[in-house]
């Protein structure tokens, strides 16, 4: 199956979307801190006293099943499952600090290399003993389960059952699994939000038993989904925090995503988790495009990896290998194809920014510190020691290429804003400072306070081949109207 550039982005916005959930949720997990009134903040502590912004074992079981599926494995096959068990042994062998009840028992009862085949029978075995293994731990790390299977739900209802049983045996713990990932992937694939999408998917009693509890999220108020450790009930947190949280009418759709997770920490008990869960399907219906720089600047966690990485992981599963320049796999994307002088000059507002082409990263004067990029970059072409911010900002007019244009513009002008009030030199650029480049570098003189049509006569003044396309100059006149402030 061929994805979209937006399908692309809200297969990536999947796992990203669920990162920060977890890692926005997690300071506040059975009330050890409270959600003041401007909201949750990624403060870090918790039960793992994490970092600001790292994530916990949602994200990092998810990881799990994200490294095994960006090598093109199927999720269903004995060998893929067993690489999976022993990422969830190796991280539990790391003695985390957070780590579910159940899943530990699992776990420890497994050995340090087991199989696929043996965890599974572990699981079925607690079960089958005590009759209690529906906690939300399955649910929670299905963020990347739907992405190998975009062109066949039947393999993906499937892959779901086999991952989730790994630990939770339980069929109303494997339902939800279930039910979760289809609608992910409807999601990814439909820009839609609807978890009745998979009810098609299961038996007829089951249908039943989820048709009246998807009702009774849809119908009470999400505060009602406390305690939400059992996995039905952190399906319909998740679930009501997502359907009473109003898309805006006015200003960017895509806020919806933060105004959801926002949601589901204000249910409170289980907050990570359920953010998680909630954040993964935002992050489908969304895109990675939706999450705010302030939250992707900071996300991180085991195994000593950043949100971006996730990113490219779920880009290499969900596209089945490589994109375009072989990214993510490439070192360095050479871009003197499109012929551009090598351009690196100072902002006309701001002489701690510079706007710049992609080939000036190659000899950064040494007081930048900072990199705001909107294209593709290789692995290596950013130099140690650099902030770097990443844009997935696709030079067309077309408004469906780049669905949350506005948002990523102030978001984009923001950041270059935060990075300079931390006292960053600030390198912006694209390929060829043309049009993406320059179009960012008016947004941040508006949010300083310029005049649009002055802004764009200076920016692209000092840049010799700027030219944004007319979708670009569309946006700065909508921005010029609704303002580039909170």
């Amino acid at each position: 199956m061929k994805l979209t550039p937006a399908q692309l982005d809200r297969a990536c916005g999947t796992v990203l979307g669920s990162a920060v959930g977890d890692a926005l949720g997690a300071p506040y997990e059975f009330g050890l801190a409270k959600v003041g009134p401007e909201g949750p903040r990624m403060i870090g502590g918790g039960l793992g006293n994490f970092a600001p912004g790292e994530w916990t074992d949602d994200t990092t079981m998810a990881w799990c099943i994200l490294d095994v599926a960006a090598t093109g494995a199927d999720l269903r096959t004995d060998e893929a499952l067993t690489a999976i068990a022993r990422n969830f042994r190796a991280w539990y062998d790391t003695r985390p600090p957070d780590i579910g009840s159940q899943t530990r028992t699992i776990l420890g009862a497994v050995g340090p290399d087991p199989t696929g085949a043996a965890m599974t029978a572990t699981s079925y075995e607690l079960h089958a003993r005590t009759g209690h293994t529906a906690g939300n731990g399955s649910l929670m790390r299905t963020a990347p389960l739907a992405l190998p299977y975009l062109d066949d739900p039947d393999a993906l209802v499937e892959a779901a059952r086999k991952v989730g049983a790994l630990t939770h045996y339980d069929p109303h713990a494997q339902e939800a699994c279930v039910l979760w990932s289809l609608a992910i992937r409807h999601a990814i694939l439909h820009a839609d939000l609807d978890i009745r999408a998979g009810l098609t998917h299961l038996a007829d009693e089951a249908v039943d038993y989820w048709r009246e509890r998807l009702d009774d999220a849809e119908q009470s108020e999400p505060s009602r989904f406390t305690p939400n450790g059992w996995a039905v009930a952190a399906l319909q947190a998740a679930w009501s925090a997502i359907v009473h949280t109003p898309v805006p009418a006015d200003g960017p759709q895509c806020r919806h995503l933060v105004n959801s997770l926002h949601t589901a920490i204000s249910i409170g008990d289980d907050t990570d988790t359920v953010a998680a869960i909630a954040g993964a399907l935002l992050g489908a219906r969304w895109g990675a495009s939706a999450v705010p720089a302030d939250w992707r600047r900071i996300c991180h966690g085991y195994p000593g990896l950043r949100g971006e990485r996730l990113v490219e992981l779920a880009h290499l599963a969900a596209n089945k290998g490589p994109g375009v320049y072989d990214w993510p796999l490439v070192d360095r994307i050479d871009y003197s194809m499109y012929g551009a002088a090598r351009t690196l000059v100072q902002h006309p507002y701001d002489d701690g920014v510079w706007l710049a082409d992609a080939s000036a990263l190659d000899d950064l004067p040494d007081p930048i510190t900072a990199v705001v990029s909107l294209c593709l970059l290789g692995r290596e072409q950013i130099r140690p020691g650099i902030q770097h911010v990443g844009y997935r900002l696709i030079d067309h007019a077309d408004a469906a290429v780049n669905p949350h244009l506005d948002f990523m513009l102030v978001d984009a002008a923001r950041t270059i804003a935060a990075l300079r009030d931390e006292g960053h030199q600030v390198v912006v650029h694209c390929v060829a400072a043309q049009s993406r480049t320059p179009t960012v570098g008016v947004a941040y003189a508006m949010l300083r306070g310029a005049d649009r049509a002055e802004a764009l006569d200076r920016v692209c003044g000092v840049l010799p081949a700027a030219h944004p396309n007319p979708g670009f100059r569309a946006a700065l006149k909508r921005l010029e109207k609704t303002g580039l402030q909170d």
